[in-house]
């Protein structure tokens, strides 16, 4: 685990090397933020799974444009086929359709202007504008997880209300405390719900297309099906996003209809490719088959 330090002299060291980069360090999630904005749209039945956007080209806002991540357009193409080719432009879209209001107040529901409390030292907490510090390009680059930043355990405690019905759950570390002959569970805590079981549905069978039918074929575990998405997210440096220097990324659950686990995956900067798909996802699908053997999950065909 880097950066070491020397137990005997741990003084010397400052805080930098104590910390756990799952509570501690905020990123930009990327298109892995993409899920909670269609499902808060899906939830506001703002639109449905099937209903079309006409994807033509790259859009202005304002003096920004914005583009896919490799400025191909496929015209008209479906909500889920947004999350399955991960258009920027077409989450502007859903955006859109949510509305600004809504947006602000999804994001607050899944929890990314708090920390989550999880029982460890150390937790960074979020940075989150006020709402009179939002513009317009705000919201678009929200919706595909840019400008938005949040430690990875916020991302997986929220992105796993979306997958298991609906309730934002307080993580904790501690399962059940033993004392002596005694012991004791320690009790789920549901925070508050942030979606219904219906859109909870939806969105896992979402996913779960967007890893069957993404842009990139993965060499994944064969009978299991896996929802996923993955994240490719600029670095911000001097005010300004560099293009090859990048947080990469891979969120994914499984089983589809009754997921066991969920795993996040974040790379910075990776050096092989500046993309998710190419890096963190087949990190993520070679963890997977270790936990379908671990929690002793058959193969669902």
């Amino acid at each position: 685990c880097l950066p070491d330090y020397d137990l005997e002299k741990y003084y010397e060291f400052s805080d930098a090397f104590f910390l756990n980069n799952a509570i501690s360090n905020l990123y930009e999630p990327g298109s892995t933020f993409k899920p909670f904005i269609m499902a808060a749209a899906l939830e506001e039945k703002k639109l449905k799974p099937t209903d079309v956007y006409n994807e033509e080209g790259p859009i202005d806002i304002g003096k920004y444009t914005i583009r896919t991540w490799d400025n191909k357009y496929e015209g008209r193409i479906s909500a889920t086929r947004i999350l399955e080719k991960s258009s920027n432009v077409g989450m502007v879209w859903v955006g859109e359709k949510l509305g600004d209001k809504n947006i602000i107040s999804y994001l607050k529901k899944f929890g990314m202007d708090t920390a989550t409390g999880i029982d460890l030292q150390g937790e960074a907490k979020p940075i989150f504008k006020t709402n009179n510090q939002w513009y317009p390009i705000d919201y678009a680059t929200a919706t595909f997880g840019q400008g938005i930043a949040v430690t990875p355990i916020q991302m997986i405690t929220a992105f796993s209300s979306l997958i298991n019905g609906g309730e934002l759950i307080q993580p904790r570390i501690v399962k059940k405390i033993i004392s002596g002959d005694s012991e004791k569970e320690v009790d789920k805590k549901v925070l508050r719900k942030t979606i219904s079981v219906n859109t909870s549905e939806a969105i896992k069978k979402m996913l779960y297309s967007t890893v069957e039918n993404g842009e990139y074929k993965w060499v994944k575990p064969e009978g299991y099906k896996i929802g996923g998405k993955t994240g490719t997210a600029q670095i911000p440096i001097a005010g300004s996003y560099e293009a090859s220097k990048t947080i990469a990324s891979f969120i994914g659950f499984a089983p589809i209809n009754n997921p066991k686990f969920i795993a996040l995956v974040v790379l910075r900067e990776p050096k092989t490719s500046i993309y998710g798909s190419e890096t963190a996802a087949p990190l993520f699908f070679d963890i997977a088959k270790d936990l379908f053997v671990y929690y002793n999950i058959g193969p669902e065909d």
